[in-house]
């Protein structure tokens, strides 16, 4: 199966699992910027060279043999659930995407007509109940989680432990995995741990979100679109991400972390 989702610098300074959703963004352009000393041109997702990536094909034996041999410093970085299947609600759901069309052609007109979700009208700028229409999505993607229909999970929307999970199952080992709401303490233990070509200082680099200004503006808190039934739905889809990255599955409002990671309880639970 090899090493899907992974981006390795060329310097091979430091190897990451993207995880979408996380800051994976501002992660890929930190990583080009340390070997290059500049910024990617553009969504750091699009970039065909001065990065290796596993889709790319030249980039793979590179990788195979970083990450099985572990040569370099490697690491991800993850996100309070909640707030995570939101934000792929109002990114790929509501939002229109850089090539000006929908998600995946046919993807939200089957939402609206099978799951009654709405978006806000053709450009998603038409006022629409949020909450409802989000609630009614997270029916969809417990549906495509847990029976894979009416199709497979997309992976914006599947659990942060499933990705994280095949980089262990094939071989590799994490150096470190740190949360998004502690994005500059977990970015820097990184850099401090690696030697890149290129200085790096992040107190001057930008956040990357490149799906800002794709949807709709939130209107309401995070905790305001989780009833009872929405944040049980929550925990059966990602009961495993609640766990292994310790975060509060009681209280929507709190973002933030309430435990330690265990790097050694993560690869053991996601590499059997």
């Amino acid at each position: 199966m090899g090493f899907p989702g992974i981006w390795m610098t060329e310097s091979e300074s430091m190897v990451y699992r993207v995880v979408p959703k996380c800051a994976c963004s501002t992660i890929g352009q930190i990583m080009y910027y340390s070997d290059h000393g500049a910024f990617f041109d553009g969504d750091i997702h699009d970039a065909e060279s001065g990065l290796h990536k596993w889709a790319q094909e030249a980039s793979q034996g590179p990788i195979s043999r970083n990450v099985t041999e572990h040569r370099s410093y490697a690491f991800t970085c993850v996100r309070n659930p909640y707030a995570r299947i939101l934000s792929s609600f109002f990114d790929k759901i509501c939002g229109m995407q850089r090539n000006g069309k929908r998600y995946r052609g046919n993807l939200v007109p089957m939402l609206v007509a099978n799951y009654g979700v709405e978006v806000g009208g053709e450009d998603g700028k038409q006022d629409f109940d949020q909450i409802r229409s989000f609630r009614r999505f997270l029916l969809f993607a417990r549906d495509t989680i847990r029976w894979r229909k009416p199709m497979d999970p997309d992976i914006h929307w599947s659990s942060m432990s499933g990705h994280i999970g095949t980089f262990i199952r094939n071989g590799g080992t994490y150096d470190d995995i740190f949360w998004t709401e502690r994005f500059d303490d977990g970015m820097a233990k990184v850099l401090a741990a690696t030697r890149t070509p290129k200085p790096v200082d992040l107190k001057a680099i930008p956040r990357f979100n490149e799906s800002e200004g794709h949807g709709p503006k939130r209107a309401h808190p995070v905790q305001a679109y989780f009833d009872d039934l929405s944040m049980h739905l929550v925990y059966e889809i990602y009961k495993r991400d609640f766990e292994l990255f310790k975060y509060d599955v009681q209280d929507p409002s709190n973002k933030m972390p309430v435990g330690e990671i265990d790097l050694d309880e993560v690869h053991a639970k996601l590499g059997d």
